[in-house]
């Protein structure tokens, strides 16, 4: 007999697991592609749209990950101040080299989630970026994922 409802997952029921991914020479947008994959729980054969039911994901080595192309140079990040006229721009690489050079990744992932949602606002809390190879989640066991390894192999398959 064939079920006519659909299972729905329920917050409480959710497992979370941990995962550590190596950013270096990484490209931004595949692996963070993979980072909001992880962090909806797209990858999980019981993702409900409207439940948190993503991993937590570090990210190790934020910093050394690259761009394909002239992105360095002819990609800009854009903001604006709030005041008439006060559109502003900054090439990703003067980003990179900068005090903060996370934020390319960070943002890349953020603008990869749903918009002005609460839920993806969580989501976002379960992402930890560090610029070198240590981190302070040993106790949390995290699963390590080799994302190069896996990125090679989808090269080679198409």
């Amino acid at each position: 007999m064939l079920k006519t409802t659909t299972a729905s997952l329920k917050p409480a029921e959710v497992e979370k697991k941990w995962i550590v991914i190596d950013a270096e020479g990484a490209v931004v947008g595949r692996l963070a592609s993979f980072i909001a994959m992880r962090l909806r729980g797209k990858h999980r054969p019981d993702y409900t749209p409207h439940v948190d039911c993503g991993d937590y994901v570090v990210v190790i080595n934020a910093d050394k990950v690259k761009f394909t192309g002239k992105k360095l140079t002819d990609k800009k990040f854009f903001w604006h101040t709030g005041y008439p006229g006060g559109i502003k721009e900054r090439a990703v690489g003067k980003i990179l080299g900068g005090r903060y050079p996370e934020r390319v990744l960070e943002k890349a992932v953020e603008r990869m989630l749903p918009k002005e949602s609460p839920l993806a606002r969580k989501q976002m809390t379960h992402m930890r970026l560090y610029n070198s190879a240590e981190h302070p989640h040993a106790a949390q066991n995290p699963e390590v994922i080799d994302f190069k390894s896996l990125n090679d192999k989808n090269a080679r398959s198409q």
